[in-house]
């Protein structure tokens, strides 16, 4: 690990001077005189790529992060060759490359404003232990610059300050500032002076991020090989470049199914069959909404991947079918592990085919995971990934399974000092061979991509839900994720909020935490500010080692139980709300979680906020991270807000206590938004939903939101049989104008909406209809005023 000072490091070698340059459609060659070539890509007017050879040509150009469904593409291009200077400008960007010493300087086109600078720009340094180089990039940190993202860094949502290491870790139990931990995303924004880019590191080695922490004005990132090779995206807004970032490495592949978004309950483990039927049952009897119940390692036979323990599962498909005819749906888990066992079917078939992963001399690697000795897939290999997926069949197509979670996968080794493989594993990386140093962050990725793949086959014309532990840039196309080992502590609540932000800013939007903790036991107070936090994650699932006692909704007492089927029923209103968020995520790569510095970066007090966050568009949250508490203080951003509780309207831009005793929290509604909600249900699909309601929040002015259905599973929406509502208000001082603009091509089971205005300043004396007046006594007032209207509507006119 390279932890000196860079500037100290004598082995370190430069670029020498430009004597040559080639420009090829969109890449441009910058040669140097010592073999140093920077290949830049323009991908898009604001997206630049940046590579560096030091041997005179470039390696097999391959990425697992990159998606064939990226973006290209510029309106402008244009290179001058000056003196002491090339300068490439598109539409967005101007990019100035020294030809002293190849360093890269890169400004707003529009207005000029640099924009990022490298300090010493590229370095490298021989390693002499593996061969190939230690690659380094230093560029200049602004003053009040910020950074962001890395994935799920256990820390504070603001990197400024603080070094980082990326290297797939299982890290059971850790805490606040461990790191490594489950996954590398090497991608971060800065923000300075109003205006965001970010950098995609795209290496796959072990690599590191300074953020100014040894060099207060210099941010620097390295890898212990491969190439220098990274993406430059400009903004300036921070939404565009998060959406930018996940338009290179893939949005979702599809929308999950609906169900996948409702509420799931897991334990290490729940078996025998008994046991599962015991959880689900209760959770009926005490009518707390429930869509997914999971099998943890204990549900296999001897924890052999894809069979079953016929003592405590004799009958899998009954059970799973009796589960679905009861609204839940079964969800496995899959390690990576497969146990050396001669009778075993799947590794004996691995071993034929050979499929293991091998050490440098030929030995297979061999490592001790739950099941005991254990040979491991290389899933880098595309016959490997095809071979793997197919084993799903008998689990998904004949037994019922609705979801599988990958665990495990980062590849976790235990007894050994470094918990995964060492370093001299080979791998295919889909035939560009190499070691363990170049696969390990990646293993975990092709594992849940292989697994997603199988699910697809099989579940079709069902969509697949697949769940990860460990990921690297991109397994979002795949899989959903959750954080990891957590433990049941304030201090983890705080975490868990922090990393669910960071991960949406890092493209990685379907990602919850072990609700209540892994290890060790939460308290009843604790569980439900937890589930109060979780409603508004997109994943949102109990799970527990079961080492320290139950952790399901009534296991603490009723006062709690009722609590948290409160906060649950709400979610389950809010799913057609949050279905919206997570298909313009999965469209356009729209964060679904907005830390306030996302919503706001103009506003300079959003910049080291932690806490607050927008869940979809229009819904600010804010959990109770501390015991005992009667409410706290909390920032609302600039703008006009609504209670949800009381709806009280408050103005933002500052910091308010707010009460929030147990049984509640902090929630807030943007005033003119729109908010769908449905009737509370016990699981997806219990009830034929024919009517929707729509919260309306009065605004004087303009305020746009959006409800788009599809039948909640299945293809069709791709077909565009999905139908898409845009509602626009406008609130005058005496007249509400609700606009509704619908397209696609789905009709929805539903026929009508029920609407609720909330925050009228007037007296309705008057409504029209799509233009036709309509009686009074249709308005009932209990609180707020409500109308039921048809849900093809197209102008609804409230006037005083």
């Amino acid at each position: 690990m390279i932890v000196n000072t860079e500037l100290e490091n004598k082995g370190n070698q430069f670029p020498s001077k430009i004597i040559d340059f080639k420009k090829d459609v969109d890449r441009l060659y910058f040669y140097t005189n010592n073999d140093v070539i920077l290949q830049i890509t323009v991908v898009r007017d604001s997206v630049l790529r940046f590579r560096y050879t030091t041997v005179g040509n470039f390696d097999n150009d391959f990425s697992y992060a990159i998606t064939k469904y990226a973006s290209t593409g510029y309106n402008k291009l244009e290179i001058d060759d000056k003196k002491d200077k090339y300068i490439v400008t598109t539409s967005k960007l101007r990019c100035e490359i020294s030809k002293e010493s190849l360093r890269v300087s890169i400004f707003d086109a529009k207005d000029n404003t640099l924009i990022n600078q490298d300090e010493i720009g590229f370095h490298w340094e021989e390693s002499y232990q593996f061969g190939g180089n230690i690659v380094k990039m230093s560029k200049v940190s602004n003053d009040g610059e910020s950074y962001y993202g890395l994935g799920d860094k256990p820390n504070h949502l603001n990197l400024k300050g603080k070094r980082y290491t990326n290297w797939v870790t299982d890290s059971y139990a850790y805490g606040k500032d461990t790191d490594p931990i489950y996954k590398s995303i090497p991608f971060y924004t800065g923000l300075h002076h109003g205006k965001a880019y970010g950098v995609f590191f795209d290496n796959t080695f072990q690599s590191f991020f300074d953020f100014a922490n040894e060099r207060r004005n210099v941010t620097s990132f390295w890898a212990q090989g491969g190439e220098m090779n990274y993406y430059f995206f400009y903004g300036p807004k921070m939404t565009d470049v998060v959406e930018s970032y996940t338009d290179l490495t893939g949005k979702p592949h599809q929308l999950p199914p609906m169900w996948a978004l409702g509420f799931h309950q897991c334990k290490w483990s729940y078996y025998p069959e008994s046991k599962v039927k015991e959880i689900t049952s209760t959770f009926r009897k005490l009518q707390i909404p429930c869509d997914a119940i999971y099998l943890d390692i204990d549900y296999m036979d001897g924890f052999r991947c894809f069979t079953w323990n016929k003592e405590h599962f004799p009958d899998p498909k009954r059970m799973v079918k009796e589960l679905e005819d009861d609204g839940f749906k079964t969800v496995a888990i899959i390690d990576p592990g497969i146990k050396i066992d001669k009778h075993y079917s799947v590794f004996k078939e691995g071993l034929e085919k050979d499929y293991f992963c091998k050490r440098a001399d030929g030995a297979y690697m061999k490592g001790k995971v739950w099941p005991g000795e254990c040979y491991f897939p290389d899933f880098t290999r595309p016959e490997v990934r095809d071979w793997w997926s197919g084993l799903f069949k008998e689990l998904i197509e004949d037994v019922g399974i609705k979801g599988v979670w990958n665990d495990m996968n980062e590849p976790a080794v235990m007894e050994v000092p470094n918990k995964t493989f060492p370093d001299d594993v080979r791998h295919d990386y889909d035939g560009n061979p190499c070691s363990h140093r170049k696969a390990h962050n990646i293993y975990g990725m092709q594992m849940a991509r292989a697994t997603y793949h199988g699910l697809k086959k099989f579940r079709y014309p069902k969509r697949p839900f697949v769940i990860t532990r460990a990921a690297y840039s991109g397994t979002q196309r795949y899989t959903s994720t959750w954080t990891g080992d957590n433990v049941a502590t304030w201090e983890h609540l705080w975490i868990a909020n922090i990393q669910a932000q960071r991960m949406a800013m890092s493209g990685f939007g379907f990602a919850g935490s072990d609700i209540g903790g892994f290890a060790e036991q939460p308290q009843g107070e604790l569980f439900t500010r937890w589930i109060q936090l979780g409603i508004f994650h997109p994943f949102f699932r109990v799970h527990s080692s079961g080492d320290h006692g139950d952790q399901e909704p009534w296991a603490f007492d009723e006062d709690v139980t009722d609590i948290v089927r409160k906060f649950i029923e709400i979610r389950y209103q809010l799913l057609p709300y949050l279905y919206t968020a997570f298909w313009n995520y999965v469209d356009h790569g729209t964060p679904m979680l907005k830390s306030l510095v996302l919503y706001d970066q103009e506003d300079v007090q959003t910049h080291y906020r932690t806490d607050e966050f927008i869940f979809g568009e229009h819904i600010l949250a804010c959990p109770i991270l501390e015991p005992n508490a009667k409410g706290r203080r909390m920032y609302l951003p600039r703008g006009s807000w609504y209670n949800y509780w009381t709806d009280e309207v408050v103005k933002g831009g500052k910091e308010m206590w707010v009460d929030a005793d147990i049984d509640s929290m902090p929630i807030f509604v943007k005033e003119g938004a729109i908010i769908p909600k449905y009737p509370i249900q016990q699981y997806v699909g219990e009830k034929k939903i024919t009517e929707i309601t729509l919260d309306v929040y009065y605004k004087e002015g303009k305020e746009n939101s959006e409800l788009f259905s599809d039948a909640n599973d299945g293809y069709d929406y791709t077909k565009g049989r999905y139908s898409l509502r845009n509602f626009t208000l406008t609130g005058r001082k005496d007249e509400l104008i609700i606009n509704q603009f619908k397209e696609g091509k789905y009709i929805t089971e539903y026929e009508t909406f029920k609407i609720n205005i909330h925050g009228l300043p007037f007296d309705i004396n008057e409504i029209e209809l799509d233009n036709q007046t309509i009686s009074l006594e249709q308005i009932k007032v209990n609180g707020t005023h409500s109308i039921v209207v048809d849900k093809n509507f197209s102008e609804l006119h409230f006037m005083a």
